[in-house]
């Protein structure tokens, strides 16, 4: 028995999930004017929206606004989905949603940064992912700032401002005597939501692949191999692989 939840006036444990097929053709139908078929998606994806939210239900926020912000996420899915793409819409879906939902709170922040720090947070992240899916390691302070025609500082001092505030005396652990601070254990937590949403990126473009490129992203990705000795074992140019790889990469990120 599905478990009741109530948000925004609406009781979750009646929702029904679409299936892909049906998605698909609410989408076109969506897409091609029709409100009911919109609101349709809306109702059937309710539940992919909550999931999201619920990744942000440490934060001191009001759930129902987050709620309603991610569906706002939900609907730019909906309008822009395209089916050509060959991925499932909730696979597309997921990363409008919390993209959606870290704007606002960014953007709600009670510390503000400067437009000028955002920017460069925003394409230092977006380099960061870049780089380090053609070289399988993050980037340094120094490259980044190469990248960006910036100084060093300011890619260090736009990172930091990006970061929510969190006192450390924030409990972590209390069983009514005894209570652990954030102070008193604080480690390196990394989010792995993210990580999930590029495997899943990943998975659906390499399936557009033909054999080839397919074989020479899992040799270098996968198998972490040189260009040159995968040029060597299939007989083509190291250039030859280079181009190829470069195209494939290209498919996977929907890069034109």
């Amino acid at each position: 028995m599905r478990n009741r939840v109530e948000i925004t006036g609406i009781n979750t444990s009646e929702l029904i999930p679409l299936s892909n097929e049906e998605t698909m053709e609410l989408i076109k139908l969506s897409q091609a004017g029709d409100d009911d078929a919109r609101d349709s998606l809306v109702y059937g994806n309710i539940l992919l929206v909550l999931s999201v939210v619920k990744k942000f239900s440490h934060r001191e926020e009001n759930l129902d606004d987050l709620f309603q912000v991610g569906s706002m996420g939900l609907l730019k899915a909906i309008d822009n989905f395209d089916m050509e793409h060959g991925v499932r819409f909730s696979t597309y879906a997921v990363p409008m949603i919390i993209g959606e939902i870290r704007r606002y709170l960014r953007d709600n922040s009670l510390i503000r940064v400067s437009r000028s720090l955002k920017d460069i947070a925003y394409k230092t992240m977006k380099y960061k992912e870049e780089y380090l899916m053609l070289h399988g390691i993050e980037p340094t302070i120094a490259e980044i700032a190469k990248e960006l025609c910036v100084e060093e500082i300011d890619v260090v001092v736009a990172l930091e401002a990006m970061q929510d505030p969190v006192s450390i005396y924030t409990p972590i652990y209390s069983n009514g005597s005894d209570e652990i601070l954030l102070m008193d254990q604080i480690k390196d937590d990394r989010d792995n939501e993210d990580k999930r949403i590029l495997e899943m990126t990943v998975e659906e473009g390499i399936k557009k692949l033909n054999e080839r490129e397919k074989n020479i992203i899992i040799n270098r990705f996968y198998e972490n191999k040189t260009q040159m000795e995968i040029a060597q074992e299939i007989g083509i140019s190291q250039a030859q692989v280079s181009r190829l790889e470069k195209n494939a990469l290209k498919i996977i990120f929907n890069v034109k």
